[in-house]
């Protein structure tokens, strides 16, 4: 792991945060925290399956994580496995044997994508009841399962995907739209088949909500059609999605088309939603390597949201309240954060949320001594770049205005990613195999 600082104790330092908050939601480990097999006995949580009942035990899956969370699963199965299918994003798949690895884009569908989903429902429509069906789902599976629904094409989706991507919806917001486009989420995915359903899930959704992780394919749907338009016209977005979206939606609201099926549906009598993992394992890992480290760790939130500049200027507010009176905590210690913040793009730049939130910081401490915030996204990847995220300290101004940089207008244009390329302040991991949102971190020595 790459860490843009210059200073080699508080690089060291991030590193082993950072990694202790990605070993703690590593899918492979969460998998194996809650599923096991005990001869013919497959426990899922609190669940018991007799394996001896099923003919085929096939396991499918999208989301970043989800290829480690098959060489998970393939190890507790063993050849009861019968093979399977999961889609990843390119550059994060894993070695499988019986489970195929399938890569496509994210965050926009492609081509691969919808081929791979139209597998994926194949596969699964053509179980039995005396089947078992595995489905793993993390963060991605949303762009990763394009199936677009009867009369829309995939660069309906793709067009409709990129306006909610730059609007500033929320991923509840964004995936209530996308459900009412797709033949395969909002719990569609579980009325195409007529199999037992088990879906292990790691979650990249503020609260855990099963109906937003990967737009809920296993999982109950309260959104509607009209909920979908009253989003598309919220942010402005109605009068510019493809005109076939908007047919599709009108129809669909005045009932011609089937609305996802709801909380307290009979399809969902044959399913099993099982939670592994969410960001406040993660955000609490940290905490306990921050406390071994020796210093004091304060968790600010799990679940923070809302604009990447709001949360910068609390964190700034907070760094400076620790300088100038050692409130909420002592020095040394380590504020975290974990959560889901978004950008409304205002200008055409390269960045990502958690290069927004740190640019957006380093105005906020700028001339702060010893004091240091981190922005990473879990993924290994932040917006469309190699980036992970980026960390500043009170000196990044100075720096950039030594460099000929402007941070302030590098914010109005969204164009973090540029800016911390120049200065070196970018956190680059690569694909980590897991999503579990973002962590935040203000460090004040």
């Amino acid at each position: 792991m790459h860490i843009g600082v210059r200073q080699p104790r508080l690089r060291a330092l991030l590193a082993r945060l950072l990694e202790a908050g990605l070993r703690a939601v590593d899918p492979a480990g969460a998998l194996r925290r809650h599923v096991r097999r005990a001869g013919v006995r497959l426990h899922v949580g609190r669940q018991r399956y007799d394996l001896r009942e099923y003919s085929r035990v096939v396991a499918v899956g999208a989301g970043k994580a989800s290829a480690r969370m098959a060489v998970a699963l393939e190890g507790t199965l063993g050849d009861r496995l019968a093979g399977g299918l999961v889609v990843v994003k390119y550059g994060h798949a894993a070695p499988t044997k019986t489970i195929e690895v399938v890569e496509a884009a994210h965050p926009v569908p492609d081509q691969a994508g919808r081929r791979a989903a139209a597998r994926l429902l194949a596969l699964a429509g053509g179980l039995t009841p005396n089947d078992l069906l595995l489905v793993l789902l993390s963060g991605g599976a949303s762009s990763l399962l394009p199936a677009p629904a009867p009369g829309l094409s995939l660069r309906d989706k793709q067009q409709t995907t990129r306006l909610l991507l730059r609007s500033g919806a929320t991923i509840q917001e964004i995936n209530a739209v996308r459900k009412h486009l797709s033949a395969i989420k909002g719990g569609r995915l579980v009325a195409s088949t007529p199999a037992r359903v088990v879906s292990l899930i790691l979650s990249d959704v503020i609260g855990d909500d099963l109906g937003a992780i990967g737009s809920g394919p296993t999982a109950p749907d309260p959104t509607t059609y009209e909920e979908a338009c009253r989003t598309l016209h919220r942010y402005r977005l109605w009068q510019v999605v493809p005109p076939r979206v908007q047919s599709h939606l009108i129809n669909g609201q005045r009932g011609r088309y089937a609305d996802t099926p709801k909380p307290g549906s009979s399809v969902f009598r044959h399913v099993q939603n099982q939670l592994i993992g969410n960001n406040r394992q993660a955000v609490e890992a940290v905490a306990r390597a921050v406390r071994q480290a020796g210093l004091r760790p304060l968790i600010l939130s799990s679940t923070l949201t809302g604009e990447a500049t709001g949360a910068a200027r609390v964190f700034g507010a907070i760094a400076r309240e620790i300088a100038s009176s050692g409130r909420p905590i002592a020095r040394p210690a380590c504020i975290i954060a974990g959560g889901e913040l978004t950008v409304t793009l205002r200008g055409h730049g390269t960045g990502g949320r958690a290069q927004e939130m740190a640019l957006a910081a380093a105005l906020e401490i700028a001339g702060l001594p010893n004091v240091w915030i981190a922005a990473f996204g879990t993924d290994g990847t932040d917006g469309p770049t190699d980036a992970a995220g980026a960390v500043v300290d009170g000196q990044t101004v100075a720096r950039a205005a030594r460099a000929g940089l402007n941070p302030a207008g590098a914010l109005r244009c969204n164009d973090a990613y540029p800016f911390f390329k120049t200065l070196d302040g970018h956190i680059t991991s690569g694909p980590t195999g897991t999503n579990v949102n973002d962590l935040y971190l203000l460090i004040a020595l």
